[in-house]
């Protein structure tokens, strides 16, 4: 999608739907976050720090919801769904902190269309991967209680809850 001054590169599109109606709302509102960070692009950090900090403070969260269910479904601590979570967030953290104290002004820009790239992968891949299994063993978001709990298996699972890794 090219963007236009009335189209911004960053949308939703409903290939990002995992069918797991708390992760797509979340993932909704990440979307939204990175559509307010590049809205603010070319304006003063007093307008742009703001939206990026919002976005990494829905991204910790966002992560860590993904994670305690993965927790909570047997998955290995260092599996490599959770690991790509970390990865991308210390690239946010590190991002911010060369903007602000490298005058590196330009990497916020360039990190948004890799990040939403990275994310469109990481959605359709490891989130729907994980969606699917949490639908197939009944998992509860609330709760944390799976209606179809899988036979105990030896070890965690150390995947991303995707086919693909």
């Amino acid at each position: 999608m090219s963007a236009t001054p009335a189209t911004p590169a960053i949308a939703w599109n409903d290939e990002l739907l995992t069918r797991q109606p708390q992760m797509d709302a979340t993932h909704r509102e990440f979307v939204e976050h990175l559509v307010q960070v590049e809205s603010a692009l070319g304006q003063s950090d007093t307008v742009l720090l703001p939206r990026y900090d919002a976005l990494v403070a829905h991204t910790v969260e966002h992560f860590a919801q993904e994670d305690r269910w993965m927790a909570a479904l047997g998955f290995a601590p260092q599996n490599c769904h959770s690991m790509q979570h970390t990865q991308v967030l210390a690239v946010l953290q590190d991002v911010r902190r060369q903007h602000v104290d490298e005058g590196k002004t330009d990497l916020i820009g360039r990190l948004l269309p890799e990040l939403m790239q990275w994310f469109e992968n990481h959605a359709q891949a490891a989130d729907a991967g994980l969606a699917g299994y949490m639908e197939e063993v009944g998992f509860d978001t609330v709760t944390g209680a799976m209606a179809r709990p899988p036979v105990a298996a030896e070890t965690a699972d150390a995947g991303c809850g995707s086919a693909t890794c």
